[in-house]
């Protein structure tokens, strides 16, 4: 837990201050001026979102609607997250739920203090390093690991939701879980999102109770606009709204879930009632660091998220973006500083717990500014090596990449000035494509695991081992201003790309002043320590060849993000939901 000074201003950063004050006093101005990306493919047109009281964002109308309702009723920041998170479960199965886990970032106004929990699903006390190694020797295809209940880690999100209630809850537990009850029961129109995900799904339709609930008996997915009930898992909430998240870590939900998960035909798992028992969600100590004249906070390891975020903005903070604006001279940097954070994540970020990360080092901004000095301004370094931050233990371990796909993230602010910064999975779309009699599917997280257990006789940080949490990229982000006021809540899905979607947003809205709906639908780019990745149909195209002059190898992709930003305003709020996505941002 970090606590935020409330007048005090170090002497190092009285210079900015003034510098500070004009950027937030002219944010609003900034907002109006600032140009939007053209539309790709695919993406929503949408404005961005305005409020005075209060204000969410999310990745489905559904969802946020039920975030705000909870909101007027005079609830919290955290009851609203808790709300929203439980009619994604419905609303947006294919990414996140009670079945999966979760990272949080809050903030306490009145006690000026950043807390983090972490909610990441944990490996069963079964598990081995070679969990993901066929029988021939070999890591296993993604897609046979995914599907079935190897993959299944054991879940944290309801955990980590009541957790949070009991913390800085406001209305009743069971007053914030009755929307996703009421939509349960009464059902809600399949989004054109979501049959189009099903149609593309392949796995899906081989679990007997998520072919009856999202599939017709043809095997065609149910239409756009099919209202979907879901009265399994209603009972569910109905059980969890009156007796707490102890019914499912215990008693026949919990014997489900492993029955579910030990009872695939051809993939089975090895969880037991006792893994279920045993879950803890744990506070973890903000990882917090300066840009500029901000303040950026965010969840530590076992998240990659905000350490590379941080890595890759001081490197940033090096040049003089505010001039370059968006264009190839910018992303040839950004490009540089992502390879950098990578190869520094690839080899010494994973569960706290299991290995001694240099946390401070890699943070440190001496050292980042010497990162910095190894990019050129005119030729790509290619592939970056891992540097040797300070206090970094001598220990012999191999880099290793990781994968993240399904995923969805909220942000909220209450009336009281509360915030959270939630981003929440259950790890592939549709997780393990496995559907519980309770009506919500579980994850496949333990495939963010690394599927190598060494490479070169050097074990891998991120291998998998009994009770450890896998690795995520994850990047729930809090912006404070040189003052210590909250001004911005951001975060995405979008697997190993979130921590380039996060600091592409943070970019847009500190440097280049932009709306915060015109920052998320900016065109995605970065690299991950290979190629420098620019996304399809968006501006971002343009600049391929200024890049490729400079060495790049350029790959234009779809790039999904799902970015929700709220900015803090002298007039309230404004907010920006991810065209990409269904999402809105709104608020009172």
């Amino acid at each position: 837990m970090l606590s935020l000074p409330s007048q005090h201003i170090p002497l190092r950063r009285l210079v900015v201050v003034l510098l500070a004050l004009a950027m937030s006093a002219g944010t609003a101005a900034a907002q109006t001026l600032a140009p939007a990306p053209e539309a790709a493919t695919g993406r929503i047109a949408k404005t961005h979102g305005t409020a005075q009281r209060f204000m969410v964002a999310a990745a489905n109308p559904l969802a946020a609607t039920a975030g705000r309702d909870i909101l007027r009723a005079g609830g919290s920041a955290a009851d609203a997250a808790i709300a929203i998170q439980l009619v994604l479960n419905l609303v947006e199965p294919q990414s996140s739920g009670i079945g999966g886990g979760a990272f949080l970032v809050h903030w306490d106004e009145a006690a000026r203090k950043v807390t983090t929990l972490d909610g990441r699903e944990t490996a069963p006390a079964a598990a081995k390093p070679d969990r993901f190694i066929g029988s021939d020797g070999k890591p296993m295809r993604f897609v046979d690991a995914v599907v079935g209940g190897r993959s299944v880690g054991v879940p944290g999100t309801l955990q980590l939701l009541e957790a949070a209630h009991k913390r800085w809850g406001r209305l009743p537990w069971a007053q914030v879980i009755e929307p996703a009850i009421k939509l349960a029961e009464d059902g809600f129109p399949i989004s054109p999102r979501l049959n189009g995900l099903l149609s593309g799904e392949k796995s899906l339709t081989k679990d007997a109770r998520a072919a009856a609930y999202f599939y017709e008996p043809d095997g065609k997915p149910k239409a756009v606009g099919t209202i979907l009930r879901n009265p399994a898992f209603a009972t569910t909430l109905r059980a969890i709204a009156g007796h707490g998240a102890q019914v499912f870590y215990a008693g026949p939900l919990a014997q489900d879930i492993i029955a579910t998960v030990t009872g695939h035909a051809t993939n089975p798992g090895d969880m037991t009632t006792g893994d279920l028992a045993a879950y803890k969600v744990e506070e973890r100590e903000p990882v917090c660091g300066a840009y500029r004249v901000w303040r950026i906070c965010g969840m530590g390891p076992p998240s990659s998220g905000a350490v590379a975020v941080q890595q890759m903005l001081g490197i940033l903070e090096t040049q003089p973006l505010a001039r370059m604006g968006p264009g190839a001279e910018a992303a040839h940097w950004f490009a540089e500083a992502g390879r950098l954070a990578f190869a520094d994540r690839n080899l010494y970020l994973a569960d706290p717990a299991f290995i001694g990360i240099p946390l401070p080092g890699l943070i440190d901004r001496d050292y980042i500014r010497s990162r910095a000095d190894l990019v050129s301004p005119e030729k790509s370094m290619g592939r970056a090596k891992a540097g040797e931050p300070p206090n970094k233990r001598a220990q012999l371990l191999a880099p290793s990449e990781g994968i993240e796909n399904g995923t969805s993230h909220i942000s909220v602010v209450d009336a009281d000035g509360n915030a959270i910064s939630m981003t929440t999975t259950i790890e592939d779309g549709f997780g393990a494509r496995l559907m519980t009699a309770g009506g919500f599917l579980l994850n496949n997280e333990l495939t963010d695991f690394s599927f190598l257990p060494e490479e070169g006789g050097k074990p891998v940080a991120n291998r998998v081992e009994p009770g450890k949490r896998p690795r995520s990229s994850m990047a729930p982000t809090l912006v404070f201003d040189a003052f210590g006021r909250l001004y911005a809540v951001v975060g995405s899905p979008g697997g190993s790309q979130i921590i380039g979607f996060v600091a592409k947003t943070l970019v847009a809205l500190l440097d280049w002043k932009m709306d915060p709906q015109n920052a998320v639908d900016l065109g995605n780019l970065g690299s991950r320590n290979g190629p420098t990745e620019l996304e399809k149909g968006t501006e971002a195209e343009a600049w391929k060849a200024a890049l490729e002059a400079k060495g790049h190898e350029v790959r234009l992709l779809e790039m999904t993000s799902g970015i929700q930003a709220i900015v803090k305003t002298p007039e309230g709020f404004v907010g920006g939901a991810d065209g990409r996505r269904e999402g809105v941002a709104i608020g009172d």
